[in-house]
């Protein structure tokens, strides 16, 4: 699919070339037929003075990636100045991060409103802003008052070259199954209502937590002298896939904060992407109907936790067909194929304007 010969698109700020979003959306776009510029300015207030003397060629989009709200102003001065629309893919809100997850100010305060003014003003400037969820999508539209169609839904996936299915390892009845969590411990992944589960649960299970993070101090204390929970360390990310595959049972996010309901973590895609069963907090965030392969609780709740990865155990013999599932799911919404369908579209109605 492509939207036509020699069209280029020029990425602008000091975004990071190799973070997993910008990574994924840049080999799709490239698949699409378009040709990659980059901009990084020195300063990003002063981002289109700086392209203006370097004689930065007019591209036919201009993308401002992942995380860039600073670089937008001077963007969006020089791209008006040449015709050319915008495309922002920000992954995440300043304002939500700063209010709702950091909880840095409160909704009412005159700093929030501020934040909430400043980034409503960045997001207008946008001819249309990609979110990686529905409920990211809803909250562009709602709090950031971005009408309906300028706001595209693009799914994140995972790197398809490295995160790929692999048949469950066969082990004995009585031998313990894996469930692993990996992550950066922090208050919206819910790594310690993860242990909690670990001590309420029967089974005959063996609870891994790999990676590291301002909550993994708590967790092994809450954890110490349980048989069944181990930590690893961060492993390297082409390792990864492997340790995923070890895996029998695999684990998203179970925080209970808004921003943790609007989210698909990575380690959620990876693992689906790797054909293994993932159980994580409900969330709108999901497209589709039911999977045996995607299993939703209700947030913040162990007890409900520890149940589900207790039936998993006492029906062993249907991991398999659920590892399939996951797959199936994850071809269906967030594979390449998917993603690109869904960026050619969106490239589609903003040239289109």
């Amino acid at each position: 699919m492509s939207i036509g010969a020699a069209r280029t698109v020029l990425w602008w700020g000091r975004f990071d070339p190799d973070y997993s979003r910008n990574r994924i959306l840049r080999q799709a776009l490239v698949r699409l037929g378009w040709e990659l510029q980059d901009f990084r300015p020195r300063i990003s207030r002063l981002g289109h003075l700086e392209a203006t003397l370097r004689g930065v060629k007019k591209p036919d989009l201009l993308w401002l990636p992942a995380f860039r709200q600073r670089d937008m102003a001077a963007a969006a001065t020089w791209a008006a100045r040449h015709g050319i629309p915008i495309i922002f893919d920000p992954m995440i809100s300043s304002y939500d991060k700063q209010v709702f997850e950091r909880q840095k100010f409160t909704e009412q305060s005159a700093s929030a409103r501020k934040l909430l003014k400043q980034e409503q003003a960045i997001f207008a400037a946008a001819d249309l802003v990609l979110a990686d969820t529905e409920g990211h999508a809803a909250f562009f539209r709602e709090t950031l008052n971005r009408p309906a169609d300028k706001v595209r839904v693009v799914a994140l996936g995972a790197e398809e070259g490295l995160f790929t299915p692999a048949p469950m390892a066969e082990k004995s009845p009585d031998a313990p199954l894996e469930v692993l969590f990996f992550g950066s411990f922090i208050g919206l992944q819910g790594p310690e209502i993860i242990i909690e589960a670990a001590k309420r649960c029967p089974a005959q299970v063996r609870w891994t937590m790999l990676g590291d993070g301002p909550l993994k101090e708590a967790c092994e204390a809450a954890a110490a002298g349980h048989p069944a929970i181990k930590f690893e360390g961060y492993l390297p990310y082409d390792q990864l896939p492997a340790r995923i595959q070890q895996a029998d049972i695999l684990l998203g996010v179970f925080g209970i904060s808004a921003k943790a309901e609007r989210v698909i973590p990575n380690k959620v895609y990876q693992a689906l992407a790797c054909g293994r069963p993932v159980i994580t907090r409900h969330s709108t965030a999901y497209p589709g109907g039911e999977t045996t392969g995607l299993l939703q609780i209700p947030e913040g709740d162990p007890e409900a936790l520890a149940a589900t990865v207790a039936d998993l155990a006492k029906n062993r013999h249907k991991l398999a067909a659920r590892g399939q599932a996951a797959e199936n799911y994850y071809a269906e919404n967030f594979s390449m194929d998917t993603i690109r369908a869904q960026l050619a579209d969106a490239l589609t109605e903003v040239l289109g304007r």
